[in-house]
């Protein structure tokens, strides 16, 4: 826990590192998908996953001594709604309609975790939790609207690349609840961590082989690929900032802070992604502003 005064703790600078490590992840997969598919970028990013957890999951603990069937089942349960499906829109909305659009909508994970609760479990909306579920509405509104009003700009693929961003706030906004089912079961970070990016990467597999043939990723473009690593890269430091803060601090402080990875993407954008990329407008960032901000009023609510 965070003492009274001490701001920069351990949890804090990790949960911020968290929040940073998905920002960069979010504009590498932009840069790396301009021709290639989100399909491939899902893959060599959970190929740099199970190569960077696996080892470190044997080497720090025993996972295979740490695990039982229920955890086993929740992690599993997290790594293909979550790691897979979640990613896999995510990825996907990124490519369609950049990630500083993309990166808020996508932030909107409280609220369809709150109204599942609400729908499922019969719990009570507070008037501060209604106010924030307006305010992330009224922000993805006007990222919708800014989207519309964009013409034809590039990664512009109209109101339909709007869903992707949307389903994967669903999907992970799911998993969370499977995570922790799996962590009271005794398990360690790096052992809960290696089972889903392990399940994930199989499901996926078998999912591509099924629809279209396991992708070659000796086809993804040279310029691309160096991106698409990073991007691995940068998940990997995520996962473990994220999880790694919720080890020593509340969910009510770590997820506030990732929730602000929209506005460190919108920082990165103007600072350095060029315009044919990323069209950062003042309507953009309010939105943002917006959403992040009912995003935070939802879990410090919850």
């Amino acid at each position: 826990m965070t003492p009274v005064g001490d701001v920069f703790s351990v949890g804090v600078l990790l949960a911020v590192l968290g929040a940073c490590a998905l920002a960069v992840q979010s504009l590498s997969i932009r840069y790396g998908t301009i021709t290639s598919d989100s399909s491939d970028a899902l893959v060599i990013v959970l190929a740099v996953n199970i190569l960077a957890l696996v080892p470190a999951a044997f080497v720090l603990g025993s996972p295979l001594q740490e695990l039982t069937l229920r955890s086993l089942a929740a992690f599993t349960a997290a790594g293909l709604l979550g790691t897979m499906v979640g990613r896999a829109m995510h990825f996907e909305g990124i490519k369609r309609i950049g990630s500083s659009r993309a990166e808020p909508i996508k932030a909107s994970q409280p609220l369809h975790a709150s109204l599942v609760a609400v729908v499922v479990l019969g719990e009570v909306v507070s008037p501060g939790h209604l106010v924030s579920m307006i305010a992330i509405v009224a922000g993805i509104a006007i990222i919708t609207y800014e989207h519309g009003r964009g013409g034809q700009t590039a990664g512009n693929t109209g109101y339909v690349g709007l869903a992707f961003p949307f389903a994967a706030a669903f999907f992970y906004g799911i998993e969370p609840t499977f995570a922790k089912l799996g962590f009271a079961e005794g398990a360690a970070v790096l052992t809960g961590l290696t089972v889903k990016t392990v399940s994930a990467g199989l499901g996926f597999l078998v999912y591509l082989w099924w629809t279209q043939g396991i992708p070659d990723l000796r086809e993804v473009e040279r310029e691309e690929l160096p991106w698409l690593v990073g991007a691995g890269l940068a998940n990997t430091v995520f996962l473990l900032g994220y999880y790694g803060a919720l080890e020593v601090e509340p969910v009510s402080l770590v997820v506030p802070l990732v929730q602000s990875s929209p506005l460190v993407v919108i920082f990165l954008s103007v600072f350095f992604v060029s315009d044919d990329l990323e069209r950062i407008t003042p309507r953009l960032v309010l939105g943002a502003l917006v959403a992040v901000g009912g995003a935070i009023g939802v879990t410090l609510l919850s």
